[in-house]
């Protein structure tokens, strides 16, 4: 792992994300979204070693947080196995586009350095939805993610392979993306953002980074994002063949 992600690279990171300047609170600790990105841009990157560090290096920021604020024991808990939960579900997510068994790797790593009370064991998504219901929420969410772009997308998938549109919307955005009960939308598409940039993929890169925008993204945040996945995929040895799109509005 050597300098992969020592505490000095993460507080670098983290100092990237505007909302990261002050920490006061859990929620500021839970919902700051720079290591939603640095993790699945590591996972992407096919280094799942650096997981964990950063797994416990949030962990530690949320404890600190919490015994300056004197939150209850229970509460505390339940901070925590949160914490653990979205982690566990960025990385589920990315792997849509990372190809799982980069997700299953990174899975591996977090499961070994989580503690066992902050495990689960039962399934987050409800599985009794059918094929016909999964699609149903999945055309609905994509529209809300894409916007007056989804026609135009969708419309792509569908002619390239009408089994890549169906796939996209009953799988990819009905069962996995759309499921935001651990990750909202936002936040879904910093998970997207991160990963896209690790594996060089210019197009989508551009489609996630004005999904972000559009789901309440300020430019500077999806420029900060855009930048901490950069820069933990070129310390992972990644090279962009055309570069990494950028965002100007």
């Amino acid at each position: 792992m050597a300098d992969l992600a020592t505490n000095s690279v993460l507080q670098h990171l983290k100092s990237l994300f505007p909302s990261a300047q002050k920490i006061g609170s859990s929620a500021d600790v839970l919902k700051n979204p720079w290591w939603i990105v640095a993790t699945v841009a590591y996972s992407g990157a096919n280094r799942p070693e650096a997981v964990p560090v950063v797994f416990k290096h949030v962990l530690a920021d949320l404890e600190q947080v919490q015994a300056a604020a004197n939150v209850p024991t229970e509460k505390a808990q339940e901070e925590r196995l949160l914490l653990a939960r979205r982690f566990r579900e960025a990385l589920f997510k990315s792997g849509m586009v990372s190809g799982y068994s980069k997700a299953i790797n990174g899975l591996v790593s977090l499961s070994e350095a989580t503690p066992e009370d902050l495990r689960d064991t039962k399934t987050m998504r409800n599985t009794k939805l059918s094929p016909d219901e999964l699609e149903k929420k999945g055309e609905e969410f994509f529209k809300v993610l894409y916007g007056d772009t989804a026609d135009n997308v969708q419309g792509l998938l569908d002619k390239i392979y009408p089994d890549m549109g169906w796939f996209s919307n009953t799988l990819a955005y009905g069962a996995v993306y759309g499921h935001l009960d651990i990750l909202d939308q936002l936040e879904t598409s910093w998970v997207l953002v991160g990963t896209l940039i690790a594996g060089d993929t210019a197009r989508q890169v551009g489609w996630h980074l004005a999904n972000a925008r559009r789901g309440g993204a300020t430019l500077e945040e999806a420029k900060a994002a855009r930048q901490i996945a950069i820069d933990v995929s070129a310390s992972a040895g990644v090279k962009w063949r055309d570069g990494v799109p950028d965002i100007t509005e």
